[in-house]
């Protein structure tokens, strides 16, 4: 294999957002090979993913997402490091994907750490109570609860839902999935859905 031609690597990164050094590499361990260069940083950079998810993301973009009919809209703040990779397609689209799973799943939250101790206090006591009427033993009611728990997370944290697209992946995942393949870190900060006729609480 030859010089990697210049083009090929600035091509590179703009398709995963990687180091350029990086992407050089990644085409030359690869023979020049386009997707298997694509590959091999994304599988690079999985192992490198939670290094990253402590760096500081203070870029990014507002992503909007209406749905068709303008019954539903969504509003979400999702950061980056780097002012470059927030313009990258790669990152447009993890944004249009994380609009587009709120529009459709309506989650509550970002994870359970957004849960407010006075908004789950009652959700916990809620289960403790079926538990104890199921006639439950006591020393069992609190893994009980918390097995339901993990269940309502699921239910209302978006970083727990499985992906819309794909259920086989969550969103949690699909996030440390971008989060290798783009090479910054990335945080999904906060979000808003509407729905036409809603009212609020």
């Amino acid at each position: 294999m030859g010089t990697i031609a210049a083009a090929d690597v600035k091509k590179l990164r703009e398709a995963t957002g990687a180091a350029m050094l990086d992407c050089k590499k990644a085409l030359e361990q690869n023979g020049g090979d386009f997707t298997k260069a694509e590959n091999w940083l994304k599988e690079k950079g999985l192992s490198a993913a939670n290094k990253k998810s402590d760096r500081v993301a203070k870029d990014g973009r507002i992503e909007v997402y209406i749905h068709t009919g303008n019954r539903v809209a969504v509003m979400t703040e999702i950061n980056c490091e780097t002012d470059f990779v927030a313009k990258t397609d790669a990152f447009k689209d993890f944004s249009h994907n994380v609009a587009l799973h709120i529009a459709m799943a309506n989650p509550k939250y970002v994870d359970a750490t957004s849960i407010a101790a006075a908004d789950l206090e009652p959700v916990k006591e809620e289960y403790r109570k079926q538990a104890m009427a199921e006639g439950k033993p006591a020393h069992v009611v609190d893994k009980i609860v918390e097995g339901k728990l993990a269940k309502y997370y699921q239910d209302v944290c978006l970083l727990e839902q499985p992906f819309i697209k794909n259920e086989d992946v969550t969103i949690s995942q699909m996030l440390k999935e971008a989060i290798a393949s783009i090479g910054e870190n990335i945080v999904i900060r906060r979000f808003v859905r509407y729905e036409l006729g809603e009212t609020t609480e």
